[in-house]
């Protein structure tokens, strides 16, 4: 059977990318009569693999046909925020906060929102966690499940396509509150640069260029990166970038949490290179993260931008 991805003839192409990888027409799995087998699957997808069998396992669809007609239910449940991304010298850095909030509440203080999808890309998230934690398993699934099927992986606008097309599946659910808006950036090996992918409810992707943010302390991350940001800058550079960005979204929202000193509690920081994915260790984490609380305390409000070009 042929493949979703890189152009095949037997899909039409879909989404913003040329040679897009994710067909308008699902591709299904039908049971075969008599008892299920599973031997003669050829599906490169795991997700419509799964959804010709079990559809109430993929991520909303175990709420039932309202999942979100108590509002206050939903409101209770735990949130995540704030994930940034910035493109650095042949790679990329993603990083998020550790806070999760369950309305004016906070949740868990040391959630885990970054995570690798494949040897060669990473995913965040902010929403609902329990259903962002769905769609990353089930992303990181899929991708495993195709490379194992067609002996090769997908191209990172595949991979990009491919979590569109779940973020899509959860629309549903999105629309009664139960939303998960992704981040997702990798490594691209044809052109030896990293790229940054954003979402909406409805799917996506959009390519960003140089830095991003998602999550509700984005507009201060943002602000911040433009003010710091400098093309092909060092990995290390960019993850400090990252971690100033994020103090300043704590700073001034109250759902992002900053660095917890007294529980030791620090950023989430991956790198994406020609390397591979790798995600910093705590002490790593701890050591940039210490590094901006000490200049902080002589500066509270971070490092100024030039506001003339150097001569």
């Amino acid at each position: 059977m042929g493949s979703y991805v890189d152009g095949s003839a037997h899909f039409r192409q879909s989404g913003p990318f040329p040679g897009g990888d994710v067909s308008s027409s699902r591709m299904r799995a039908r049971p075969s009569e008599g008892p299920v087998s599973f031997m003669d699957r050829q599906t490169s997808s795991f997700a419509d693999f799964l959804t010709s069998y079990s559809p109430d396992l993929l991520p909303g669809r175990a709420s039932g046909p309202n999942p979100g007609a108590d509002s206050s239910v939903v409101r209770d449940l735990p949130h995540a925020t704030t994930i940034v991304a910035a493109a650095c010298h042949h790679g990329v850095v993603l990083a998020g906060d550790r806070r999760a909030t369950a309305g004016s509440m906070i949740a868990k203080r040391d959630v885990e929102k970054v995570f690798r999808s494949d040897e060669f890309s990473a995913v965040g998230y902010a929403g609902t966690g329990s259903v962002g934690l769905e769609v990353v398993r089930l992303f990181q699934v899929e991708l495993e499940h195709y490379e194992k099927m067609e002996g090769r992986p997908l191209s990172l606008e595949g991979k990009a396509n491919r979590l569109a097309w779940m973020i899509r599946g959860n629309l549903a659910a999105a629309m009664q509150g139960l939303i998960v808006v992704p981040l997702f950036v990798g490594y691209d090996e044809d052109s030896g640069q990293g790229r940054i992918f954003s979402y909406d409810v409805a799917g996506g992707p959009y390519e960003e260029q140089r830095f991003h943010s998602i999550g509700s302390g984005s507009v201060f991350a943002r602000g911040s990166l433009k003010k710091l940001y400098v093309d092909d800058m060092p990995v290390r550079d960019a993850v400090l970038a990252c971690v100033q960005a994020l103090y300043d979204a704590a700073d001034d929202d109250s759902a992002t949490g900053g660095p917890d000193l007294t529980r030791r509690i620090f950023p989430v920081i991956a790198t994406v290179t020609a390397d591979g994915f790798r995600k910093l260790p705590e002490a790593e984490s701890e050591q940039v993260t210490q590094q901006v609380i000490q200049e902080r305390l002589a500066q509270p409000d971070g490092p100024p931008a030039s506001l003339h070009a150097a001569s």
